[in-house]
């Protein structure tokens, strides 16, 4: 029978990460028009340019207080009890953690490269970190994937009823404030 709330899974832990998925997806495209427009209007003015960066760093620093708050929940709680279950030196577990540092490296690059006066900002750079920006996005969009087709299905067939029960207790925070 279809969920009638659209999410597809069934155990109340998975539907908080799969909501948070869907929040921060929300966010994601918001930055992501940003990025977009870089790549779709070639010939920006370095004052439009630099206009674009500054909301698109203030997006990026908005949503990233939600990614990291989701990203800690997913490595405190949801990553090692999983991985009692189905290990933790090889397997979907380790490629995932990876890309955790992956999406917060790009991230990471873009703010810093934005940092500072962004009216001084030469276009080399802003196209660079613009990239980082969309390198992130790209990460992103198939880490969640990922989660959402091999890590939560495999979690709600493993897990133990009381450890998805704990695991519920300790997921259920906002990542919102």
């Amino acid at each position: 029978m279809p969920n009638p709330s659209g999410l597809r899974f069934v155990s109340p832990a998975m539907r908080i990460l799969e909501n948070e998925h869907c929040y921060l997806s929300f966010l994601m495209g918001e930055w992501h028009a940003i990025v977009l427009s870089f790549e779709q209007e070639k010939q920006l003015s370095l004052e439009e340019s630099r206009r674009r960066v500054k909301e698109l760093r203030r997006l990026i620093l908005d949503f990233k207080v939600p990614l990291d708050k989701h990203m800690q929940k997913e490595e405190a709680h949801f990553f090692p009890l999983l991985g009692t279950y189905i290990g933790f030196e090889q397997g979907p577990l380790v490629g995932i953690q990876q890309e955790h540092a992956e999406i917060d490296g790009y991230l990471g690059h873009f703010l810093h490269y934005t940092e500072g006066d962004i009216d001084l900002m030469p276009l080399p750079k802003i196209a660079s970190a613009v990239r980082d920006a969309g390198e992130a996005f790209e990460v992103l969009t198939v880490h969640f994937v990922k989660e959402e087709t091999v890590i939560f299905p495999m979690a709600e067939s493993q897990l133990s009823e009381p450890d998805a029960r704990r695991l519920y207790s300790r997921m259920n925070t906002l990542i919102t404030q």
